[in-house]
């Protein structure tokens, strides 16, 4: 028993430190990128130095349980940022609704197909390494139906690093300005005790809420939907302070770039070059999406890019918040591309794995 506890011991004492080189590496980068000007700077800078490290073979980790409060920190911040006049503005979004859905069943074809057919996946791999979305479901849909869970992880990781790594690029290439960053929420640590209390309230009654409704990343949109409430009803206007924001970011790049540690070197580049091949086709899609739209409709081309960007829900959220555009728009966007992805995803996949085994 002693010799069990003090391995035991061991194993947390290493992993703590893994942890902490982590957040200094993420600390670092994410200082650099903001002394940069970078939008979203300290979870850019965090993720990449992480995704760095962890490449190179440095022993960072994330615990699991680190996730969890970070995110509904970011849900906090996200619901604090819905407006009153989002009712109003809901019935105009009909037309890119439907539009996504157009899109996810164009951009998942030309994916799939594209990792069938180029890169020499099976049909199971390539199809659920091909969904816009879904990064840990299709790893266990995957997993389930005995595709291969290296590839699928890999392709939907590197996604997300890729896109959140060139979207601001792109939107100031097109917007013909560079995207500048604004800091939301409070200055500082000055909050009120009853501003305090409203904020944890929002955090344990949204991820309640969202337990009982059974809601997809409950973490984020329990918490964010008892902000928006609380906000949209008066009770209180609390601003998370900047500091608690940032905080959140380095964290959320030292969770999605430390998914390569361990990574097999011979498996990484191919995967890796795969994934930007998708990752072109699903943005340069977006991008003639948000084009029409904007043309044919004046919607905004920056509001649907970033409405049908093939990134995180929670990462494009955060960009939605740094750069002041309609929460409400894109994560009501994110959260349908979410449904009709695991949707096809359990739907389709499940079809093809019948198919194999017969």
């Amino acid at each position: 028993m002693p010799r069990r506890r003090a391995t035991g011991g061991l194993v947390k004492l290493r992993g703590a430190r893994a942890f902490l080189l982590a957040l200094t590496f993420g600390t670092c980068g994410g200082a650099v990128f903001a002394y940069m000007h970078f939008p979203l700077a300290w979870m850019l800078g965090s993720m990449l130095a992480c995704t760095a490290a962890a490449t190179l073979g440095a022993p960072v980790a994330a615990p699991v349980w680190v996730r969890p409060p970070v995110i509904s920190v970011v849900g906090l911040a996200l619901g604090a940022s819905f407006s009153p006049d989002i009712a109003k503005a809901a019935m105009q979004w009909l037309p890119t609704i439907f539009g996504l859905a157009l899109y996810l069943a164009l951009g998942g074809m030309a994916c799939v197909l594209y990792l069938r057919h180029v890169a020499g996946y099976d049909r199971l791999t390539a199809f659920y390494s091909g969904m816009p979305g879904g990064l840990s479901d299709m790893v266990i849909f995957g997993e389930q139906s005995g595709a291969d869970v290296r590839r699928i992880a890999l392709i939907h990781s590197s996604r997300i690093i890729l896109v959140v790594s060139t979207l601001p690029a792109l939107i100031a290439f097109f917007n013909h300005a560079p995207v500048v960053a604004a800091s939301r929420g409070a200055a500082s640590w000055n909050w009120s005790h009853t501003e305090f209390l409203w904020a944890v309230f929002a955090v344990f009654a949204g991820i309640l809420l969202a337990q009982v409704l059974r809601l997809p990343a409950k973490f984020l949109l329990g918490p964010m939907i008892a902000s928006a409430a609380i906000h949209l009803f008066g009770f209180s206007t609390f601003s998370l302070p900047v500091p608690a924001v940032n905080a959140a970011q380095v964290v959320l790049g030292v969770v999605i770039g430390c998914r390569f540690r361990g990574a097999d070197h011979s498996l990484f580049l191919p995967v890796a070059i795969h994934s930007a091949v998708v990752t072109v086709i699903l943005l340069s899609m977006t991008l003639t999406f948000a084009g029409l739209f904007d043309h044919y409709l004046d919607v905004g081309f920056l509001p649907v890019v970033l409405a049908y960007s093939p990134g995180g829900l929670t990462e494009m959220g955060l960009v939605a918040v740094a750069l002041q555009i309609d929460v409400g728009f894109i994560l009501a966007h994110h959260l349908l591309r979410i449904f009709l992805v695991l949707t096809a995803a359990q739907v389709l996949g499940r079809r093809m794995g019948t198919e194999e085994t017969e």
